[in-house]
Protein backbone atom coordinates (compact mmCIF):
# COMPACT_ATOMS: atom_id res chain seq x y z
CA UNK A 1 0.00 0.00 0.00
CA UNK A 2 0.91 3.55 -0.98
CA UNK A 3 1.84 6.21 1.77
CA UNK A 4 1.28 9.90 1.64
CA UNK A 5 1.64 12.59 3.12
CA UNK A 6 -1.51 15.14 3.76
CA UNK A 7 -0.57 18.80 3.44
CA UNK A 8 -2.45 21.86 4.76
CA UNK A 9 -4.04 23.23 1.72
CA UNK A 10 -3.93 27.15 3.55
CA UNK A 11 -1.64 29.73 1.36
CA UNK A 12 1.14 29.16 4.01
CA UNK A 13 4.69 30.17 3.06
CA UNK A 14 5.84 26.64 4.15
CA UNK A 15 4.29 23.27 4.16
CA UNK A 16 2.54 22.38 7.46
CA UNK A 17 1.82 19.07 8.71
CA UNK A 18 -1.27 18.73 11.11
CA UNK A 19 -2.73 15.24 12.36
CA UNK A 20 -6.41 14.89 11.29
CA UNK A 21 -8.91 15.55 14.35
CA UNK A 22 -11.08 12.88 14.47
CA UNK A 23 -15.17 14.07 13.43
CA UNK A 24 -17.21 14.16 16.87
CA UNK A 25 -19.10 11.24 17.66
CA UNK A 26 -22.37 12.88 17.98
CA UNK A 27 -23.44 16.06 15.81
CA UNK A 28 -26.42 17.40 18.42
CA UNK A 29 -25.91 20.48 20.04
CA UNK A 30 -23.10 21.19 17.59
CA UNK A 31 -23.18 24.51 14.92
CA UNK A 32 -21.71 24.01 11.63
CA UNK A 33 -20.47 26.49 9.69
CA UNK A 34 -21.57 26.39 5.52
CA UNK A 35 -18.32 28.53 3.74
CA UNK A 36 -18.94 29.18 0.33
CA UNK A 37 -16.14 30.33 -1.72
CA UNK A 38 -17.42 32.05 -3.85
CA UNK A 39 -16.97 29.85 -7.00
CA UNK A 40 -19.83 29.69 -9.50
CA UNK A 41 -22.77 27.67 -7.67
CA UNK A 42 -21.21 26.99 -4.75
CA UNK A 43 -24.23 28.91 -3.24
CA UNK A 44 -26.63 26.70 -4.98
CA UNK A 45 -24.57 23.69 -3.34
CA UNK A 46 -25.12 25.15 0.36
CA UNK A 47 -28.64 25.91 -0.56
CA UNK A 48 -29.32 22.25 -0.85
CA UNK A 49 -26.97 20.59 1.98
CA UNK A 50 -28.19 23.35 4.50
CA UNK A 51 -31.88 22.06 4.85
CA UNK A 52 -30.37 18.21 5.12
CA UNK A 53 -28.26 19.28 7.52
CA UNK A 54 -30.84 21.38 9.60
CA UNK A 55 -33.18 18.50 9.45
CA UNK A 56 -31.00 16.43 11.41
CA UNK A 57 -30.95 19.01 13.96
CA UNK A 58 -27.78 20.96 13.30
CA UNK A 59 -27.59 24.69 13.53
CA UNK A 60 -25.99 25.89 10.38
CA UNK A 61 -24.35 29.82 10.01
CA UNK A 62 -23.70 30.80 6.42
CA UNK A 63 -20.38 32.63 5.21
CA UNK A 64 -18.82 33.59 2.30
CA UNK A 65 -15.80 34.45 0.94
CA UNK A 66 -15.64 38.01 -1.76
CA UNK A 67 -13.63 36.16 -4.03
CA UNK A 68 -12.57 32.20 -4.67
CA UNK A 69 -9.20 33.63 -5.93
CA UNK A 70 -8.36 34.55 -2.40
CA UNK A 71 -7.53 32.95 0.79
CA UNK A 72 -10.50 33.96 3.15
CA UNK A 73 -10.18 37.53 5.16
CA UNK A 74 -9.35 36.90 8.76
CA UNK A 75 -12.84 38.62 9.75
CA UNK A 76 -14.13 35.41 8.33
CA UNK A 77 -11.97 32.89 9.73
CA UNK A 78 -12.51 34.40 13.08
CA UNK A 79 -15.86 34.03 12.82
CA UNK A 80 -16.19 30.43 11.86
CA UNK A 81 -13.86 30.09 14.95
CA UNK A 82 -15.86 31.67 17.34
CA UNK A 83 -19.16 30.71 15.98
CA UNK A 84 -18.91 27.33 14.85
CA UNK A 85 -17.73 23.73 15.98
CA UNK A 86 -17.60 22.39 12.38
CA UNK A 87 -17.14 23.55 8.88
CA UNK A 88 -18.61 22.59 5.60
CA UNK A 89 -16.25 24.41 2.46
CA UNK A 90 -18.47 24.45 -0.71
CA UNK A 91 -16.02 24.20 -4.16
CA UNK A 92 -18.73 24.10 -6.53
CA UNK A 93 -18.40 24.70 -10.26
Amino acid sequence: MASYTMRDPTAETSAVLRERRPPPAVLAGKRVALLSISKERSDEFMDALEPLIRAAGVETIRFKKPTHTKPAPEAILQGIVEQADLVVEALAD
